[in-house]
């Protein structure tokens, strides 16, 4: 460290700038406009935390689909940090190319940078995986344009300690004051996970609980600043030192007035630790059920089909009695499905546990994101749609292997109609016992979680069989990306599509299976620092 402090006594302040990218586009949504806000990053506040403590000027911005972004950037900075999941990628490659064109250098983090390296070098002078403080020292001492390929940084491993939630609070209150009804804390127990689940980014990630002290001390400052505050989890899986986690919470607010939402698996969620949630002030739990037959680990069941559809609806119903809001995630298009039963067996659980709001995915291939996405690039199975799509649900860039795209664009429609149905919607309000789930469920069913997904899959539905295009697109028989995509990336984007640089709307999605081979052939993008020709940006054959 003794390097990077000689430096900073050498270097003179500099403007930085950070952006958490929550959303990818603007949103008029209700639900994003409750939950957005809270959706905010723990990483970006910690990089501004150890900017500032290095002397430089910091400005923190959360983009939640409601701001206006071109008018909240801060223009004038020297260095640009950007935290973007991959549906933000468009908006991030755009907004790069606008500050390097005006002379600053950029730096991507987040699950993009660690998904997609290679192709976000492109497009950032530095793409970020494992980042600790030394890092970030390293990037604001050097601070260099390395184009037309980023220079990719990573340290060995997640951070050991990271700043106290006294230290990111500004950040974090200036964020807050944009949720409108519910306002969470961010915070973290934990890093990386025990299990091994190979779909799952964190799997090759050594899990790494944090200080408990350190946990403590923040929970006792939370209690000055807020009078029954909410606690939004972080931890891929709370509660794995279980005994541990409690017990620190109830020494730190031994009057329960905290509320806590956090994600966990099933397995952890046993009648006894239920009740210790529950006296913790836990309200709100998210675990995977994943799929009827395949991706158990989590759940700890050796059971399938109807056995297993049994087995957790009377887990869920036996949550419900202790945590008032529950969601069950879902993951659809699996290879262990075919016909009708993956998707009839989730209405059986609905109808048996009808007060867990489901949570559906369309498998997807992040990338580098986990071990089974190779397998799916030697199969030729990945499709090369924009990130701006991938999302879980607005694109299924993996070609399923035991359905037609429209048998399976029917059976998803079915069955998101049948979850989100009034009949549904109404006994879903019954199975809860508290007034703020019951209302969460019925604005997720109307938003853009339920209703939304409908109208748009029924869309892509229809464009199967009436745009070739499309359907070639799919079927993986042409790369050449259909207007109703890259309209919609034009049209949601606005004023940032003229900044798209030429190429944005391509990768290679068999780059994970290259690098592994030892082939990393990264083409740089062409016309760098260039506003790109907007009538061919997106094709290439």
């Amino acid at each position: 460290m003794g390097e990077f402090t000689y430096r900073k006594a050498a270097m003179r302040p500099l403007r930085v700038g950070i952006l958490d990218l929550v959303a990818r586009a603007p949103t008029t949504a209700i639900y994003s406009r409750v939950m957005n806000p809270n959706l905010a990053g723990i990483m970006p506040q910690i990089i501004a935390v150890w900017c500032e403590q290095a002397g430089h000027d910091v400005t923190l911005v959360c983009y939640t689909g409601f701001e206006d972004l071109q008018a909240e950037l801060p223009l004038d900075v020297d260095v640009l940090f950007v935290s973007a999941f991959s549906q933000s990628a468009q908006l991030a490659y755009a907004i790069s190319n606008m500050f390097q064109q005006r002379g600053a250098v950029t730096v991507l983090g987040g699950p993009h940078a660690r998904c997609y390296p290679e192709d976000a070098g492109r497009f950032f002078d530095y793409v970020l995986g494992f980042t600790d403080r030394s890092t970030v020292l390293e990037i604001l001492a050097d601070r260099e344009q390395h184009r037309p390929e980023g220079r990719q940084l990573a340290s060995a491993q997640q951070p050991k300690d990271l700043p106290t939630l006294a230290e990111r609070w500004k950040y974090v209150e200036k964020t807050l004051a944009k949720a409108p009804v519910i306002q969470m804390v961010p915070m973290l127990a934990s890093l990386g996970c025990p299990y091994t689940c190979s779909f799952c980014i964190d799997s090759t990630v050594e899990y790494q609980p944090l200080g408990f002290d350190r946990l403590s001390e923040d929970i006792q400052f939370l209690l000055t600043k807020h009078k029954n505050p909410i606690v939004g989890w972080h931890d891929p899986n709370f509660g794995i030192r279980f005994e541990e986690c409690m017990e620190t919470l109830e020494r730190a607010d031994p009057t329960t007035r905290i509320r806590h939402i956090a994600e966990s698996s099933l397995s952890v969620l046993n009648e006894t630790h239920l009740k210790r949630l529950q006296k913790n002030g836990f309200k709100a739990i998210l675990p995977g059920v994943e799929s009827w037959y395949d991706l158990g680990n989590k759940s700890k069941t050796r059971r399938t089909g109807m056995d297993k559809v049994t087995q957790v609806a009377e887990h869920v119903n036996m949550i419900l009695r202790y945590i008032p809001y529950i969601q069950t995630n879902f993951v659809l298009g699996l290879d262990g499905d075919m016909g009708p039963e993956p998707f009839e067996l989730t209405k059986k659980f609905l109808d048996l546990a009808p007060g867990a709001f489901p949570g559906y995915s369309l498998l997807s291939a992040f990338g580098k994101a986990a071990p089974l996405n190779l397998e799916y690039q030697r199969d030729a199975r990945v499709l090369p749609f924009p990130h701006h799509f991938l999302n879980n649900n607005h694109a299924m860039n993996v070609k399923p292997k035991n359905y037609a795209w429209p048998e399976f664009y029917d059976r998803l429609i079915d069955l998101t109609k049948y979850s989100f149905s009034g009949r549904m919607i109404a006994k879903r309000f019954g199975g809860n016992s508290e007034l703020l789930p019951r209302f969460m469920n019925v604005i997720r069913a109307v938003s853009s979680e339920g209703w939304g997904r409908i109208k748009y899959h029924t869309t892509i539905r229809g464009l199967l069989d009436t745009d070739k295009s499309v359907r070639d697109y799919f079927e993986g028989e042409s790369t050449v990306l259909p207007d109703f995509y890259r309209d919609r990336i034009r049209r949601e984007l606005g004023p940032f599509w003229d900044y798209l640089p030429e190429g944005a709307l391509e990768h290679d999605p068999n780059a994970y299976l290259k690098a592994s081979a030892g082939l990393v052939p990264i083409a740089p993008r062409p016309g760098r620092g260039t506003v790109a020709n907007r009538a061919g940006v997106a094709t290439v054959a």
